[in-house]
This record gives C-alpha cells, sequence and structure tokens, in this order.
C-alpha cells in the first residue's frame, strides 16, 4: 500500500480488506481508489473515500452487507462509497456494462448503477491508487474523452441549471456545503472541460480564480475556504453568500 496515502485512508482500507477476505474470501483481487485520492485532494474529515473492487466472482450481497456494516461500526466516520466489478468491465464502456453491486452512504445495493460512469473510469485511469492489485495503468481502463467532453456539457446544462434555479428559489439552503458544492461543483466542470482531464474542486477554485473576473474571487475563496478548512470567512451574511453564489453559477452557467 503506498505510503503517500493519508493514514486514515489506509487504516479504513486495510479494515476493509481484512472484512472482506474474512466474509468473502478470494473474492478481491483488486482495491482501487478514485475519486479526490485518485486526484490529490483528499481532506480528512470532509472527502468520501472512493473505491472501486475488482473481484473474481459476482459478490454475495449479504457477504457485502456484513463487510460494510463491521467496517461502519469501526470506522464509521467518513464514507466508503464505490462499487464491484470484474477486471474485464473496467475495459468496456461503463455504460455496456452491466449493473452490479455498490455501496453508498454505507448502503449496499445489490443492483446498482452507481459510479459506473466514464467520470469514474476516467478519474481511475489517470491516477487511480492501487491498494491491492496491480497499478491502475495496468488495468486498460476504457477512456473516451469527446463523450465524456459531452456529457460533461449535458451535467452543466441539465443538473447544475436545475440545481442553480432551486437556489434561486431557496430550495438549496444557504449552507456552508451548499456554497462549496455549488460554486466548486460548476468551476469543476468548466475546468475539466478546458484541461481535457477530470480535475480536482480545489484545482478548479485555483482556476476560477485566473479566469474569471475579480468580481467573482470573494464567492470562489469563500468555496476554497469552506472545502480546505483554511482561511477565514469572506462573509458575514449568509444570504449574501446565497445571492453571490447564484450569480456565480449564472455566470458560469452562461458561458459559451
Amino acid at each position: 500500500m503506498t505510503s503517500t496515502l493519508d493514514a486514515g485512508v489506509v487504516d479504513v482500507c486495510r479494515a476493509y480488506l481484512a472484512l472482506a477476505d474474512r466474509y468473502e474470501p478470494g473474492l478481491v483481487q483488486g482495491l482501487y481508489l478514485q475519486g479526490s485520492v485518485a486526484l490529490g485532494d483528499y481532506r480528512p474529515g470532509v472527502s468520501d473515500i472512493d473505491f472501486v473492487t475488482v473481484t473474481s466472482r459476482p459478490p454475495d450481497p449479504r457477504a457485502l452487507q456484513a463487510v460494510h456494516a463491521a467496517l461502519r461500526r469501526t470506522h464509521g466516520g467518513t464514507d466508503f462509497d464505490g462499487l464491484y466489478v470484474r477486471e474485464d468491465d473496467l475495459r468496456r464502456d461503463p455504460d455496456l456494462v452491466p449493473s452490479g453491486a455498490a455501496v453508498h452512504e454505507w448502503q449496499v445495493e445489490a443492483v446498482s448503477r452507481f459510479e459506473r460512469t466514464l467520470v469514474t473510469w476516467h478519474v481511475l485511469a489517470q491516477g487511480g491508487v492501487a491498494v491491492r492489485g496491480p497499478a491502475a495503468a495496468e488495468l486498460c481502463v476504457h477512456t473516451d474523452w469527446p463523450a465524456l467532453a459531452e456529457a460533461t456539457r449535458e451535467n452543466l446544462a441539465g443538473y447544475w441549471t436545475t440545481w442553480r434555479n432551486r437556489t434561486v428559489l431557496g430550495l438549496t439552503g444557504t449552507s456552508d456545503w451548499a456554497t462549496a458544492w455549488g460554486v466548486l461543483g460548476v468551476a469543476r466542470l468548466r475546468h475539466t472541460l478546458a484541461a481535457g482531464r477530470v480535475t480536482s474542486k480545489t484545482e478548479a477554485a485555483a482556476y476560477a480564480l485566473e479566469t474569471y473576473d475579480r468580481r467573482w474571487h470573494r464567492i470562489v475563496r469563500e468555496a476554497l475556504r469552506i472545502r480546505t478548512g483554511v482561511g477565514e470567512p469572506q462573509y458575514g451574511n449568509s444570504v449574501r453568500r446565497q445571492v453571490d453564489v447564484v450569480r456565480f453559477l449564472s455566470h458560469v452557467l452562461d458561458a459559451d
């Protein structure tokens, strides 16, 4: 296991593998970390641990429930979210990969589409961290940048436009979480399109500060502060902050 991983991440992975080997011996051929860990943006206490488990056979849902329930009892402070696939599945377009077992917020689903997306495949190919098994680069993970770029544009036009509209109506709240999620979410997608690779939220904040007019810097710095836990609050009024979130989202979403 790589020594550069956060100690808490290492501890969770070791506990998970021990439990998996106890309840389903021989099932886990490979354990790979994607998401913020693979992108170099993992923040203890903020980030989830996102995993892809490569299996030797279809897993027994009851055994998976036992594994993740036991892991939650001992390491429940950080969500351990991910999916179970066969190695051959990673070499195919994820849209063509059948649904399978996945875990989200500690809930095991025997048949799920969770994280079976091009984003997951690309992040795994870019920088997936091998905890067990060969290096991620040896997996020959399927990637398709034109398709991912188109899906990213659709995400901006669909999910994020709807999210912005709900924020205008006051349906998403004025929380720290909503501020960081909205500002860094849309900035990350724009940065991903500009960079030609999946980028992290912290990278996206730096991109936004370099790319967008200074009038947007305050809300970007506020979102980055929430993400990293570093720095002083940029706002004393949550309503004023929410107004700037909406305006920033509108500016980014309306860009060509």
